[in-house]
């Protein structure tokens, strides 16, 4: 197998997405391209239940995992014998969600007789702006907001990586979805929260920045969340008439401690230029804050594309692709699997 001209296949199927996506690296090219990416989104499932139900998830997994493959096919032009590796999200994750993608890619690479490869799920978030019509280039810092994630990193090449700093309780995205559910605003909660942040004043209410002069770059959005609950309380009735401006406020106190936190991480370390993936770095405040204060100091700031800030399974075809190219890993014949639903980025291999 030549690692410097390979088709993966990706499969991501770590919660309530399902994607598919083909990646092509070729000699001579140092970022591996895109040919096509499917993906389904289970939110409106989701919905009735104001969260994700991970049993739901699983069996959803199953039905969209092949009809997806089949569409990413098509739109590539490529056949499934062509397939050099398949790769699939191992971690971290839902356990029975993770056990779809990585079932149906070792099937297919047992079936295909090609090697398969498991890939961290927020290894691909981070590596995501590699396909962003303006990559970054190594070394810089990354801040990885997926979720129930949010950490601080250095990164040096694929697969060197040395955490800076994470969240200790709620990460940035818990507090948005938890925040917008005290606020009734239903599930997903945290875009439903920014789109009725753009209504309301960012002064309005003056909420904790939690570990925002701590010293060090660990994130606490816990107390936050529970300072909005109590301005929600005191609201009372009012809550419906000020839900605009309290939702701005949280906003811009969520946004505020990631902005100075990743400028007080470049500091740290020395470098200029910083990386922003998962799908909380779709925020536009977020986008437009972290612009303005970096262009000031002179930082390049780089980002996904909009539509692969969410979970993707382009992200997880290219993560696999890079660290096939670097030498940092290699695919596998053995078709037995394992995931990891708890896994630390820094821990990898």
């Amino acid at each position: 197998m030549n690692p410097h001209s390979l088709l993966v296949l990706g499969i991501e199927s770590s919660c309530d997405e399902t994607g598919v996506a083909l990646v092509r690296t070729e000699s001579g090219e140092a970022v591996p391209r895109l040919l096509a990416h499917a993906l389904h989104s289970q939110i409106e499932m989701h919905q009735a239940y104001g969260g994700v139900v991970p049993e739901l998830a699983s069996r959803d997994h199953i039905r969209r995992v092949l009809p997806l493959t089949e569409s990413v096919l098509r739109e590539s032009g490529c056949t499934l014998p062509q397939v050099d590796v398949v790769a699939f999200t191992r971690g971290p994750g839902l356990a029975g969600a993770l056990l779809v993608g990585a079932g149906v890619a070792c099937a297919l690479g047992a079936a295909l007789e090609v090697p398969v490869l498991g890939v961290h799920h927020l290894e691909g978030h981070l590596l995501s702006p590699f396909l962003s019509a303006d990559p970054p280039e190594f070394p810089f810092v990354a801040l990885l907001v997926s979720g129930g994630h949010t950490q601080l990193m250095r990164v040096d090449g694929v697969g060197q990586y040395v955490l800076l700093g994470e969240t200790i309780d709620d990460a940035a995205g818990e507090a948005f979805d938890k925040s917008a559910k005290l606020m009734g605003l239903g599930y997903p909660g945290g875009p439903a929260l920014s789109r009725l942040a753009e209504q309301g004043d960012p002064k309005a209410f003056k909420l904790p920045r939690p570990l925002l002069h701590s010293g060090n770059l660990d994130f606490s959005f816990a107390g936050l969340k529970t300072a909005v609950m109590t301005q929600a309380k005191k609201l009372g009735d009012d809550l419906p008439a000020r839900k605009a401006d309290l939702a701005a406020s949280t906003e811009a106190a969520i946004v505020e401690v990631l902005v100075k936190k990743s400028l007080a991480a470049l500091v740290q370390t020395g470098l200029q230029r910083l990386v922003v993936a998962g799908g909380v770095g779709a925020n536009r405040h977020l986008r437009e804050q972290l612009n303005a204060a970096c262009a000031a100091r002179g930082v390049r700031v780089h980002y996904p594309e909009l539509h692969l800030c969410t979970d993707n399974g382009a992200m997880i075809a290219l993560a696999a692709a890079m660290r096939l190219q670097s030498g940092v890993a290699e695919a596998t014949r053995s078709y037995a699997f394992d995931v990891k639903p708890r896994w630390s980025l820094d821990a990898i291999a």
